[in-house]
């Protein structure tokens, strides 16, 4: 039995009931939402943004609109948008695509845009809606950070495909080793990339398709102490580290696995780094409560790696929201008090970098509940299961 990426219509409704009473609660009779993961959160339309304006109406009654240009409409329609969709001729035509909106729907009194609008786009707002007052407001934004059941198990499943994609990496290097050699990180990226990919189509019916299907970060040595390093050329070598920090969207819902392996029998030195971030990273996911801030978290995680002696090698947060966008918010840092809340889906990810070493993060993605957080990503992580001999 094949595995069905496309959200109910159900889904959508409830979406569009949650935004509408915010709205009311802000006073804006309309939305105009641009940002292509607002989009798709709105309509399940998933696209590649360019100069060319896609962007859901919302009104407070009736269907949503989908501004689309003309050569996006069989693609809004083949995608099934919960939405009418409305074609524009092209950018930045005779008749402005905004124009064309204002032409098809009641001008509101007051309505919003979200804060990553371009500032371009809210002038050509203004004017094809002259008599409208526009301001920004984050009603999507806040209405993404609590997931519905139905998003959660797109979650669960992306979270099985990304711990088989660190599993076949594994397999890759274990062979490659039983053989007399090791891959690339570039080898090593392509095999669990496609590992992931063929194993969604061969399991999956109406896959979404959005930008880093699958994919990730993997890297050895030295390269790894530089958290976002792209894969190279260079050879994972015996007695090193080396990093598969993978993810994969299902139904455009993102997830990440990562874990560190070592090479060989641990040093000293291998040893203590990579318990120590083994440590922060259960203690900071433990603390992914309902009721905490992700501030306090994140103080609870990175406590752990300083009071080893180790905060000099901290680059970074404990993690971020995870959903639509691979980071999203909430943000796992000091700076955010967002108050953690059951739907909320977080990677926790600790690292350290020690430059000319390695580097060594762990993360999970993880899910919080009001039982405690549960972790969706699973593959294992004492030291005895990450040394490859």
């Amino acid at each position: 039995m094949t595995f069905s990426q496309q959200l109910p219509p159900s889904f959508y409704a409830s979406v569009v009931e949650r935004v509408r009473a915010a709205m009311v609660e802000e006073g804006l009779s309309a939305l105009v939402l641009d940002d292509p993961l607002d989009v798709a959160y709105l309509t399940g339309f998933h696209h590649f943004p360019n100069e060319r304006p896609v962007a859901c109406y919302l009104a407070l009654e009736g269907d949503p609109v989908l501004l689309v240009p003309d050569l996006e409409r069989e693609y809004a329609a083949d995608q099934g948008a919960h939405a009418e969709i409305l074609a524009y001729p092209e950018f930045p035509g005779v008749v402005p695509p905004f124009a064309v909106l204002a032409r098809h729907v009641a001008a509101p009194a007051a309505a919003g845009y979200a804060p990553s609008t371009p500032i371009g786009r809210v002038g050509a707002l203004g004017e094809a809606f002259p008599g409208t007052s526009w301001r920004g407001t984050t009603i999507v934004e806040r209405a993404r950070l609590r997931k519905l059941p139905e998003e959660i198990v797109l979650h669960e499943e992306a979270a099985r495909i990304a711990d088989a994609m660190i599993e076949a990496g594994v397999r890759l290097v274990r062979d490659a080793l039983a053989d007399g050699g090791l891959p690339t990180e570039t080898e090593l990226a392509s095999h669990v990339i496609a590992y992931g990919s063929r194993t969604m189509y061969a399991e999956h019916d109406d896959v979404v398709v959005v930008p880093m299907l699958t994919g990730g970060l993997v890297y050895g040595g030295a390269n790894s102490a530089q958290p976002h390093r792209l894969p190279g050329g260079d050879r994972l070598r015996a007695g090193e580290t080396f990093m598969l920090s993978l993810g994969c969207a299902v139904g455009g819902r993102f997830v990440e696995s990562e874990r560190t392996f070592i090479l060989g029998e641990p040093t000293a030195d291998q040893r203590h780094y990579y318990e120590t971030v083994l440590l922060a990273q259960e203690t900071g996911t433990q603390a992914l409560l309902a009721g905490a801030t992700c501030a306090s978290a994140n103080q609870t995680c990175l406590a752990v790696i300083r009071d080893a002696g180790l905060g000099e090698y901290l680059r970074h947060r404990q993690g971020h929201g995870i959903g639509l966008g691979f980071h999203e918010p909430p943000w796992l840092e000091d700076g955010d008090d967002t108050v953690l809340a059951p739907g909320m889906i977080l990677s926790s990810e600790p690292g350290i970098y020690i430059p000319g070493h390695a580097g060594y993060r762990i993360s999970d993605t993880v899910l919080v509940t009001g039982d405690g957080p549960r972790r969706l990503t699973a593959y294992p992580k004492a030291l005895a299961d990450i040394v490859i001999a």
